[in-house]
């Protein structure tokens, strides 16, 4: 079974900005509620597209440059990267068929 990558400011562009596929980070931290309720979806999403896109996951307290550098003020905040660049983005959580459909549109 796949799982979310554990993303630092150390190897985010490495992982993220270097890939090739579609990537999906989830911007999250112990202590937010809706965080805790979306990270089972971004496990399921790991598993879901393995070998067809990246998912990772970011600790906004334990890595504070890639989160200022993304603007992240709320979370959870998911960005979707094609390309290195931010091509999606959504605030708070949501359903998994949310989700899904914003990485299937980075796929097409």
């Amino acid at each position: 079974m796949s799982k979310p990558i554990e993303l630092t400011d150390a190897n985010f562009d490495e992982v993220v900005v270097g890939s090739e596929k579609p990537v999906l980070v989830d911007f999250w931290a112990e202590w937010c509620g809706p965080c805790k309720m979306i990270g089972p979806v971004v496990e399921e999403l790991a598993n879901d597209y393995d070998g067809q896109a990246v998912i990772g996951k970011v600790d906004v307290d334990n890595n504070p440059n890639i989160s200022a550098k993304y603007g992240i003020r709320s979370i959870p905040t998911l960005l979707v990267f094609k390309g290195g660049e931010i091509v999606d983005k959504q605030v708070g959580a949501v359903p998994k068929g949310v989700l899904s459909q914003k990485l299937e549109a980075q796929m097409a």
